[in-house]
């Protein structure tokens, strides 16, 4: 019998997704699941950008560039003037979401079983592009104690080695919604300075930050211009994660003609999402303060009832719309199983997502849990109340 690639074996499940079978089985039992496990907005797609689709005038969907319309990608540049970010649209190359850009930045710039070194825990979908590359990654871990803040600079300079090519974050962070200070950030530019290394930051949620806190862009450091590769998307902040769309930013050129290749290998972006994410740029400022507004109060809600519960700790997010809980137990994977299999309030039980698999480094994080806050305020307070009485039960079997 043909084998699979060992690179196929390697391949991580996805700590967000994988319990999924588990939830349907629950639905068919007629049981109500609360989903605290992924980050998909219920926040309403902007009507802009929804009615650029239904009215376009296009007779044949052809392809664009491969680059990304010029219109899209000049309008994507103006967006980031108002966000205090130089570039022009030369300098962006437009992907099938913020997945492929971060596809194309480990193609462009690491060769097989180079290193990357990324802090811990960190999106999961890091560990599968990593291996899909054959690169390696190296962690180093923040801390629950510490909110998750940047560890001491002294321990990524310890791990750097002639394999490693870069360092890459994620701010503010999923899964921990930590937010860099600007003072973080130029620490990691003097690094990948001083050891000519390249600093990637996914900036995915730059729109979501709270209580009076601002986003610092690895983009805004012109020190490091040639070091600076920025991952975009479109999928939060306009709450449109099906339409696939993202974007590489580099003011270096050879970055940009390097991954133009791998851009051209995949032909170009989706049409039709493209007109709806250049659409939805003309989205008011309006509707991001409601959102904003609408997430804060969310946040409050789900860190004021998880803290009522004994033995649990949660890091306070200033962004994003995740949190890591600490929970009084040992295995976190057997326990969100358990919740779907067997344990419900009424008919109502809740899906979580384990946070080992947002680690690298094995057995670290077997406790946590990642929740996403992408429920209505009601709908919080009754999954952390069904995750309070489930505990109780849990820990007595």
């Amino acid at each position: 019998m043909p084998t699979i690639s060992k690179k196929g074996q390697d391949m991580p499940q996805s700590p967000i997704r994988k319990l999924v079978p588990y939830a349907e089985k629950a639905y068919q039992e007629g049981k109500t699941v609360y989903h605290l496990n992924i980050g998909q907005p219920d926040i309403k797609t902007p009507e802009i950008a929804l009615d650029a689709v239904k009215v376009h005038s296009l007779d044949i969907l052809a392809y664009t560039r491969s680059e990304g319309s010029d219109g899209y990608r000049t309008k994507i540049a103006n967006y980031y003037h108002n966000q205090n970010i130089e570039v022009d649209k030369d300098d962006i190359i437009v992907t099938t979401g913020g997945s492929e850009a971060l596809l194309f930045a480990f193609g462009s710039i690491m060769d097989v079983d180079d290193e990357v070194i990324i802090p811990e825990p960190f999106y999961a979908n890091y560990n599968g592009f990593s291996t899909a590359s054959g690169v390696n990654i190296v962690p180093v871990i923040s801390k629950i104690e510490d909110n998750f803040a940047l560890p001491p600079i002294e321990e990524f300079e310890q791990l750097i080695t002639p394999k490693t090519k870069a360092i890459l974050i994620c701010n503010p962070g999923n899964p921990t919604g930590y937010l860099y200070s600007k003072e973080e950030i130029q620490k990691l530019a003097a690094l990948v300075k001083k050891h000519d290394l390249f600093l990637i930051a996914d900036e995915v949620y730059r729109e979501f930050i709270y209580d009076g806190y601002e986003h610092y862009s690895i983009m805004q450091e012109d020190s490091i211009k040639d070091h600076a590769i920025m991952i975009d998307s479109v999928s939060k902040r306009y709450s449109m994660c099906g339409a696939r769309i993202g974007c590489l930013v580099s003011r270096n050129k050879e970055i940009i003609s390097t991954a133009l290749k791998f851009a051209q290998a995949r032909l170009s972006p989706p049409t039709l999402a493209q007109i709806a994410s250049e659409a939805a740029l003309q989205t008011p400022q309006s509707y991001f303060d409601n959102v904003i507004e609408e997430y804060v109060d969310r946040r409050n809600t789900l860190i004021r009832e998880l803290e009522k519960i004994d033995g649990v700790q949660v890091a306070k997010p200033k962004g994003a719309f995740y949190c890591i809980a600490e929970l009084p137990i040992e295995d976190a994977d057997h326990f969100a199983q358990w919740l779907l299999e067997h344990f419900d309030i009424d008919g109502e039980t809740v899906m979580v997502a384990p946070a080992a698999g947002f680690y690298s480094t094995k057995g670290v994080g077997k406790n946590q849990i990642r929740i996403a806050y992408v429920l209505k305020k009601e709908s919080l307070i009754k999954a952390v109340h069904i995750l309070s009485e489930a505990l109780k039960v849990y820990k007595k079997s």
